[in-house]
């Protein structure tokens, strides 16, 4: 059954002649990065009025109705497309490929790092592949016009050794965030980015999770804003010993 959501439309027309209308797809199994779209336009569409529908079967979809004059909302989708390739895709792939001698988290955690490490450039890239239109099929622009990076992540898979260990971990995660200078600010448990917006890009693995998040979004410093249940607090006293500062 689809999902709707319709926002503002009280105050702008959806239907007129004015509006853009996208939609993006993907297969079923792969609905939870069309969910992360749906929720992350929230925001946007809230804003500038439009409409949001949800079809969650054989093919996930998300049809997106909104008067878009300055083209917000296409650049807004092609960033959440790179996203979910460069982030939700890769993660797939470099989890399924990784031989290493971690917990389910810890190599959670080691994907974050890898993704990390190399997000600008991947992002750069698969921009440049995303183009225009009025559709946009993800699993068919992983599939038909991503060789090249698919490619080097396979290179970067067989560059970790086998039985890579919580100690490689470690040494690997210290030298990233030594040389980050990117900050991030944490809340209870929500982590929000140098601009105080909540991240949300760890629900691309598959649940939201405060360290994932904080690894993912490649931080030199975490700024922590009141208590830190004992769980974060473990985490940054292993990988942010002298990086997390306490208000």
């Amino acid at each position: 059954m689809p999902l709707g959501r319709n926002v503002n439309k009280s105050q702008k027309d959806a239907y007129n002649n004015d509006v853009e209308e996208i939609t993006v797809s993907d297969q079923g199994e792969n609905s939870l990065y069309i969910t992360y779209l749906y929720n992350a336009l929230s925001g946007l569409l809230a804003r500038i009025g439009g409409t949001e529908e949800l079809m969650l079967g054989e093919r996930a979809a998300l049809r997106i109705r909104a008067e878009d004059e300055e083209g917000e909302l296409r650049e807004t989708v092609k960033d959440l497309l790179t996203e979910i390739v460069g982030i939700g895709y890769k993660f797939r792939f470099l989890s399924g490929k990784l031989n290493v001698a971690l917990s389910g988290h810890d190599k959670d955690l080691l994907c974050a790092a890898l993704i990390a490490a190399d997000y600008e450039g991947d992002r750069g890239y698969i921009a440049r592949k995303v183009g225009d239109g009025p559709e946009y099929n993800i699993d068919g622009l992983y599939a038909f016009r991503l060789g090249a990076i698919k490619d080097k992540w396979q290179h970067i898979a067989e560059y970790v050794p086998a039985g890579f260990s919580g100690s490689d971990l470690k040494q690997f995660c210290d030298f990233l965030v030594g040389e980050s200078k990117n900050k991030v600010y944490l809340q209870g448990r929500t982590v929000f980015g140098e601009n105080f917006k909540p991240l949300r890009r760890s629900c691309l693995f598959g649940r939201e999770d405060t360290e994932t998040e904080i690894m993912l979004s490649d931080a030199g410093f975490v700024y922590c804003l009141g208590d830190v249940e004992d769980e974060v607090s473990d985490f940054l006293q292993k990988f942010y010993a002298e990086r997390a500062i306490f208000s």
